[in-house]
């Protein structure tokens, strides 16, 4: 915990540095220009005020970004350098801000506090409002975009770097998985053969138990035996129950004997146990053929506890399609032995079994006796030892993550570089026209006029009206006793004046091309 507090102070540290050298940069630029003006009896405290207004802007900036902008612009009204942090503080509105909202809320009131102060306080023209705009969305928008397209680079890479994180984490629960089916597999084989020949040394020591020749003595020590090894097939069932894992798919590779062996073995043992198949010699898919033998296996393990020395009955019928399998025992010749319970859990396992190779178990009285079938489609078994055998794959969480990271940064690159130019181009299509309304002089217009012409011999040659933005007068003096006029020649996007025509009692006094 104390490493971990202390990491979380050095990180604090290292954002104050970063801040006070921030507020150090954008202030040295504003402190040069007052130190180095000319004599100002105001400029220590237009000095002192610009410092403490850059150190209010940067100090709010990580939590409130959109409030240490609009310091930084409003100040711009007293101190134009200011302007030199516009855009680095709208940078850093796109890079520590997560919503857009704020920010288009924020551009927006900049914009209109503009307007208002440009034009309706100072009076300014139309294209000084147009450039100011202009400004504002090359210093201010452009610069946020590309703070927020470089956060979005920044949550791609988180992302990324969770993704390998997850696939990893996954890659370890694969493997895990994998040791605890396979260890699930080995607990089944082990139930299944183990808990098989322990019946049949039950069987046999309860056939041993009901001889007629064998003596009392004798009879109880077989009895004990057998109830051992009844006991000892249930605790083994038990044990290996621990070691198996809830819903653990069967085992898709088949036993290493077949059913007809597995029937012969019991013949040997002395069960009176037919085997008849039907059907299609083919062997079924691997999932199907397990299947079969395990059922084959649990009906004789339970005829040998429940019904020593019936009749068993074992029917393989195939086709192309299925596999059908019924096991069939009569009722015991002696009654049943005593001292036998069941737990049930050996058809339930082979219920699941099957339904897992894609099958259904059906089991039940008959006859006086029991019988189990179980049928087991060739199309499922298959689909289900290929889906068993094979990599399963799926979209994870992370990875929808890293597609929806990436397609953010696509779009947000897209709107830094897009959207200033469509937006210029838009200010453009919209002042262009109220610029140059009325008032583009033609060339071939100026060429004719003629120095000493009166402004009546004019009429079908000047515009309507001339351009509202004026250039200085200190670059352009005007004639003794005129008055001028200008026009443009319709240069795009601004319409600036590109003649002046200067008049003295009516009469063409001189003409200027502005470019000139």
């Amino acid at each position: 915990m104390s490493f971990i507090r202390s990491g979380g102070q050095a990180g604090s540290w290292v954002k104050v540095l970063c801040d006070v050298s921030l507020w150090a940069v954008l202030s040295a630029l504003i402190a040069w220009d007052l130190i180095v003006a000319p004599a100002d009896p105001h400029a220590g405290w237009r000095l002192a005020g610009s410092l403490l207004l850059m150190a209010l802007a940067v100090g709010v900036g990580r939590r409130h970004p959109p409030v240490s902008l609009l310091i930084v612009v409003a100040s711009t009204a007293f101190e134009d350098n200011f302007v030199f942090a516009v855009p680095v503080m709208s940078y850093l509105v796109g890079l520590r801000m997560s919503r857009a909202r704020p920010a288009a809320y924020t551009f927006a009131l900049i914009a209109v506090a503009g307007t208002a102060l440009t034009v309706g306080v100072r009076g300014a023209g139309v294209t000084t409002w147009f450039f100011l705009t202009t400004a504002l969305l090359f210093a201010g928008v452009f610069p946020w975009l590309v703070g927020r397209h470089r956060r979005q680079q920044r949550a791609l890479v988180q992302a990324g770097w969770e993704r390998a994180g997850l696939l990893e984490r996954q890659q370890r629960a694969a493997a895990e998985r994998v040791r605890m089916q396979e260890r699930a597999r080995i607990a089944q084989d082990m139930h299944d053969s183990l808990g098989h020949d322990l019946s049949l040394i039950a069987l046999k020591a309860g056939g041993l138990e009901v001889a007629a020749d064998l003596d009392e003595r004798h009879r109880r020590a077989v009895g004990e035996l057998r109830a051992s090894v009844t006991a000892a097939t249930d605790q083994l069932a038990q044990i290996i129950g621990v070691l198996r894992e809830d819903g653990a798919p069967a085992p898709t590779r088949p036993a290493a004997e077949g059913v007809a062996d597995l029937v012969e073995r019991a013949r040997d043992a002395g069960m009176s146990v037919r085997l008849r198949s039907d059907g299609s010699p083919a062997p079924a898919p691997p999932m199907v053929e397990r299947a079969v033998y395990r059922v084959v296996q649990e009906a004789l393990t339970n005829a040998t506890r429940h019904a020593p020395r019936a009749a068993v009955t074992v029917l393989l019928t195939r086709s192309a399609e299925q596999t059908v399998v019924s096991v069939v025992n009569g009722p015991p010749p002696a009654g049943p032995l005593p001292g036998v319970t069941s737990t049930g859990s050996g058809l339930v396992g082979l219920r699941e079994r099957v339904r897992l190779a894609g099958g259904a178990l059906s089991a039940g009285p008959r006859d006086g006796g029991f019988e189990v079938t179980a049928r087991l489609p060739h199309a499922a078994g298959a689909a289900s030892a290929e889906a068993d055998e094979g990599v399963r794959t799926a979209t994870p969480e992370s990875a929808t993550r890293l597609r929806e990271a990436r397609r953010r940064v696509r779009r947000s690159l897209l709107v830094a570089v897009a959207a200033p130019v469509v937006v210029a181009g838009v200010l453009s299509l919209v002042y262009y026209p109220f610029a140059t309304f009325d008032a583009v002089l033609e060339p071939a217009d100026f060429d004719r006029m003629r120095i000493g012409q009166h402004r009546t011999e004019l009429r079908g040659l000047l515009p309507e009206r001339q351009v509202v933005e004026r250039p200085d007068p200190a670059d352009w003096p005007l004639p003794p006793g005129a008055s001028c006029e200008f026009y443009t020649d319709g240069n795009f996007p601004l319409g600036q004046a590109a003649y002046r025509l200067c008049f003295v009692e009516g009469r063409l006094l001189t003409k200027d091309r502005m470019s000139d």
